[in-house]
This record gives structure tokens, C-alpha cells and sequence, in this order.
């Protein structure tokens, strides 16, 4: 196979090189006959840390739609998805090598009744801990909880289940070798899980300060779905007729988003980049969680960094592009740290040493 060429400042360092790909591996030695496949600036392949390949808004899709979101994901420049639940078996994707990298969490688990309409595993709080431990040996890794949603009964967010239930199902995850991620909008439900040892939340609208503080100490790590977020105003419209004090509670998220995010980002929490993409939301936009990011306050090194060698190195691959690295990356046309828009037109996608998309 000719070896390719890809030459520019390669971040995150930004020092300008020369790359070599070679068997769909990285290397800095010159390569006799190498083709230049692309210039520019060159950036870790980049990671989509939220997202739901196998899902719409109705529930789980074909293998072939399933397919075609990852192709439209990859294109959009995510070469490893963490797969953020989906209620489609996608393990068959692993042996596909034109489509991304993916660590799937298997089916969401959530309480009887309790979420979105077929898309989760929903169980009683008996059933809890045995449901979560066979996802995790169903997984590569994660299971994905429904930490909280709205409750009927109360007409407000409210946590899926109660403390010591999540503390089991935490638990039976962690013995299988599994970590656990849950969404989570409001405040809550998020002692018992930090309590509980959980990994990661998503969402984190619900945060306090006294929470950011235990994340910080603990590791543990938020993927706040800038974009989602700007969903609330249209969730509250929808429940106000029914769920007033839900409407309520919906609002006030989302008009303190900005500072209970950049108060966890500047604490010192680690933070990542999902698109939320699947549901409602589309596949093939994590450049757009990036420049949302960046939006709320990031510097743009940092909404970067949580798309890429940050989030890629938190997921356990290369986070850079060192000798003998999977050759997974993106090549701009201009600094993107000038300008994140930049990502959206990459000149070349780069997955396991071949260009798979670009505008060269």
C-alpha cells in the first residue's frame, strides 16, 4: 500500500510536521513515494463523547439507517463515538472499518414508564441492579442510566430511582468492569449518584457548586450537550398545560446553563463533547456541540480539546499523534482554533489511515 503524506501543524502542540500513514498507523519517518493526500492543520481524530447511533425520535431504526448515521457522524469528523445508549444491537459496526470507532453503552435502563417511549430497558428498583449488570456485559464498557425524568405524580423532574437502588446498580456495573454514565437535568438525583461512585453524568444542568466541588475530587467527568440544552424552552412549552412546577423547573435550568457549566469547566471538572446526536437531534453535527462550547465560554483550545486529544485519551486511545498512533484525524484548511467553524469544511476525514471524507 503507497504511503500517504499529511503535513502542517498538528495539534494539540501545534508544531509543524510532516505524517506519514502507514498500515493505518502514524509515522514520522519519512516514507520514500509517499502521496501528499492533504495539507493543513491536522487534528487527533475527534470524539463524539454523547450520542445514539440506532435511534430516532420513535425508537430504534433499521441496520441500515443505523448505518447512514454513522457515516453522516463520521463525516462530520467523529471517528470514536461513546455510544450514549442506543435500543439497537450496533455491535455488528465493530467489524466495519469505514465507520467510526464505537463504545457502545448498550440500552438505556430506566424506571418503569419513566422516559421516552421505546428506547430504554424499564425496570422496577428490585430489577435495577441485575438490569444495569447484564448491559454492562453486553457493552464495551458503559451502561447508561436515566438518572431522572419527569414524575407524574409530582409534575416535576425527580429522580428514576431511589439513592441506595443507584448505589447497587453503580455497584454491579463497576464488578463486571463496567463504568456508568446517567442523564441527568435536575439537582436531585445527583448526591446519591456522585455518592454512588458513578463516572460521568450528562447534562448537569441541575449542578450546585457543593456538587462541582465532589466532581472535581472525584474525577468524575460531564458531557453537557450545549446544544440539547437550548431544547428546554420548547420541553417546558410542551408540559406547561400538564406539568406547571415542571415548566418551572425547565426554565430555570436553562436560563442558569451558562453559569452552572463554566462554573464545573472552571472548577476543574473534565468535560466533553456530545452531540446528543439521535432522537430528535441530528447525526453528523458534533462541530456544532464544538463551536456551542465555545459559545458558552470555553476557550476554544478547551471546546477543541474536549472533542478530541482530551476526550480521546479520557476514552483510553491516543490522544495525540505520536509514532505509531492510529491514524485517525482531521485536516482543516485553516487554524481551527483561529476559527472552530473551520471544522465544519474539513479537507480531509481520516479513519484508520484512509481519507473517508473531505472537500480537498
Amino acid at each position: 500500500m503507497t504511503a500517504l503524506r499529511f503535513s502542517g501543524p498538528v495539534l494539540p502542540d501545534g508544531e509543524v510536521a510532516d505524517l506519514y500513514v502507514v498500515d493505518g498507523h502514524v509515522t514520522h519517518e519519512p516514507q520514500p513515494g509517499a502521496e501528499t493526500a492533504a495539507e493543513g492543520w491536522i487534528v487527533p481524530g475527534l470524539v463524539d463523547a454523547h450520542c445514539h447511533i440506532g435511534l430516532d425520535d420513535h425508537g430504534p431504526v433499521s441496520d441500515a439507517e443505523a448505518e447512514a448515521q454513522a457515516v453522516a457522524d463520521r463525516d462530520g469528523g467523529a471517528l470514536l463515538i461513546r455510544d450514549c445508549g442506543s435500543a439497537l444491537d450496533t455491535s455488528w459496526m465493530h467489524e466495519r472499518e469505514d465507520l467510526p470507532r464505537l463504545i457502545r453503552a448498550g440500552r438505556h435502563v430506566a424506571r418503569t414508564r419513566r422516559y421516552i417511549r421505546g428506547y430504554a430497558h424499564e425496570v422496577e428498583p428490585e430489577d435495577l441492579a441485575a438490569r444495569v449488570a447484564e448491559e454492562a456485559r453486553r457493552g464495551d464498557g458503559w451502561v447508561k442510566l436515566v438518572g431522572d425524568w419527569i414524575d407524574r405524580e409530582t409534575g416535576d423532574l425527580a429522580p428514576s430511582f431511589d439513592a441506595p437502588s443507584f448505589a447497587a446498580a453503580i455497584a454491579a456495573a463497576h464488578e463486571q468492569g463496567a463504568k456508568v454514565t446517567a442523564h441527568c437535568f435536575g439537582h436531585d438525583v445527583l448526591a446519591g449518584l456522585l455518592d454512588a461512585g458513578i463516572d460521568c453524568i450528562e447534562h448537569g444542568t441541575g449542578l450546585t457548586p457543593e456538587l462541582v466541588e465532589r466532581m472535581v475530587a472525584a474525577g468524575t467527568a460531564l458531557v453537557p450537550t450545549v446544544m440539547q440544552l437550548d431544547k428546554f424552552p420548547e420541553h417546558a412549552r410542551g408540559g406547561a398545560a400538564r406539568f406547571p412546577a415542571y415548566a418551572s423547573t425547565m426554565t430555570d435550568l436553562h436560563v442558569r446553563r451558562r453559569d452552572t457549566l463554566m462554573g464545573a469547566f472552571e472548577a476543574g471538572v473534565p468535560l466533553y463533547a456530545g452531540s446528543d446526536g439521535g432522537g430528535v437531534a441530528r447525526h453528523g453535527n458534533l462541530v456544532g456541540e464544538v463551536v456551542a462550547l465555545a459559545a458558552l465560554g470555553l476557550p476554544a483550545y478547551d471546546a477543541l480539546g474536549a472533542a478530541s486529544w482530551r476526550a480521546r485519551a479520557w476514552l483510553g486511545w491516543n490522544g495525540t499523534l505520536a509514532e505509531g498512533a492510529p491514524a485517525d484525524f482531521v485536516v482543516t484548511g485553516a487554524d481551527p482554533l483561529a476559527d472552530l467553524s473551520t471544522l465544519f469544511a474539513p479537507r480531509a476525514v481520516v479513519l484508520r489511515g484512509r481519507v473517508v471524507a473531505g472537500v480537498r
